[in-house]
């Protein structure tokens, strides 16, 4: 038995984000005998650190900002002397790369973008930054293959660099909590109150285009009888609540926020619902059909386009058509019970695909492309 590979999997803290939940999943399935994962945050309790494998290392810096991170992240490159360094964020890849540059080791970093970013000219500005940035690192992991082509088109790093790995989904995990049922009462009433569900996830921002969904809602709700969950925190709360009010679906429209088991909500909805304007992978759309749920989602680019391919695992609307969206929400609410099914097991068999056990297998070949080692 060889040494094992050392990775350091750097990220801001593992708070309650989509980029938390990947590195998670990733170093719980590590192949122990091959590589041994490292977790580095700043200084913060990370709601997701509870999730974290026994046997992986979680080791804080003595900073709560990012540039005050640098140094002491470098001394630690240089006294674990790892293989890798692995980040994901623009921001905390600039990080990861300084540091390492700084601790004069053999180590290579690895950087993951998730996000399809860009598009005014001083965003597409920085964006070039980044790229220059990543001139200096050998691998580029890209969420899906719509982010790949934004990396190459606005930060002008070379196809040959990237890599396309989708996020690894914990399908087990999820069908375990879906089962649970840990939900207040007055939420399990309002599933047990003869109305159909819709449930939808993601923070309140503009991007999740909560508005447009609450629009659809408001057309569903006079043809079916319906209530809306929607579970997230944001900024665009209070705006939300009283545009709620405005459209006089107050009563039926519940803000429970953000929920550290939201497949029990998935799994008893009659629908899951994604509104966004775009979506670098579109995780929560996999972990909705993993709870077996009928999923209902703009055409987020790239993510939801590449995980429903186009329809064919989910209903898909055109961004901001509040008409479109409630069509298709009212239709997968009318289907028949054989129907319902038939969508059911295609969503389930295509979640399948993003097994965190399928997926991890993909980094740990990346991880030793990377480093230059061969797969024994």
């Amino acid at each position: 038995m060889g040494e094992k590979i050392k990775v350091i999997f750097f990220i801001y803290e593992l708070g309650a984000g989509g980029a938390a939940r990947t590195i998670v999943n990733i170093v719980n399935h590590m192949n122990r005998t091959t590589f041994e994962p490292i977790v580095v945050t700043l200084n913060y309790e990370g709601s997701y650190e509870k999730y974290v494998k026994d046997d992986i290392r979680i080791i804080k810096l003595p900073a709560t900002r990012l540039r005050s991170a640098i140094k002491p992240f470098s001394q630690l490159i240089k006294k674990e002397n790892p293989k890798l360094i692995f980040s994901t964020i623009p921001n905390y890849n600039t990080i990861a790369i300084i540091s390492t540059v700084l601790a004069r080791t053999k180590a290579k970093n690895v950087v993951r973008e998730a996000a399809y970013l860009g598009g005014s000219f001083t965003e597409n500005l920085r964006l070039r930054f980044y790229g220059l940035l990543y001139r200096f690192v050998p691998t580029v992991v890209a969420l899906s293959e719509g982010v790949k082509e934004n990396i190459v088109k606005r930060y002008g790093v070379p196809a040959r660099k990237i890599e396309v790995v989708y996020n690894p989904i914990d399908i087990k995990k999820i069908e375990k909590l879906a089962c649970e049922n840990t939900m207040p009462i007055e939420h399990e009433a309002i599933f047990s109150n003869g109305r159909k569900t819709i449930v939808s996830a993601g923070r309140l921002v503009v991007e999740k285009d909560q508005e447009t969904l609450l629009r659809a809602f408001t057309i569903v709700n006079e043809q079916i009888p319906s209530d809306l969950f929607l579970l997230g925190k944001g900024p665009l709360k209070d705006k939300l609540i009283a545009l709620a009010k405005d459209l006089n679906i107050e009563k039926h429209v519940h803000f429970i926020g953000f929920q550290t088991n939201p497949y029990q909500y998935f799994k008893r909805a009659d629908v899951f619902a994604l509104s966004s304007t775009t979506e670098g992978f579109g995780h929560v759309l996999v972990e909705a059909l993993a709870t077996e749920t009928l999923v209902v989602s703009t055409d987020c680019k790239p993510g939801s386009t590449e995980v429903l391919q186009d329809g064919k695992y989910g209903f898909v609307s055109p961004v901001g058509d509040k008409r479109k969206l409630a069509d298709n929400i009212i239709t997968a609410l009318s289907l028949s019970k054989e129907d319902k099914e038939k969508r059911i097991l295609a969503g389930k068999e295509r979640a399948n695909y993003f097994s965190a056990e399928t997926i991890v297998k993909h980094y740990e070949q990346v991880f030793r492309k990377t480093i230059g080692v061969d797969e024994t």
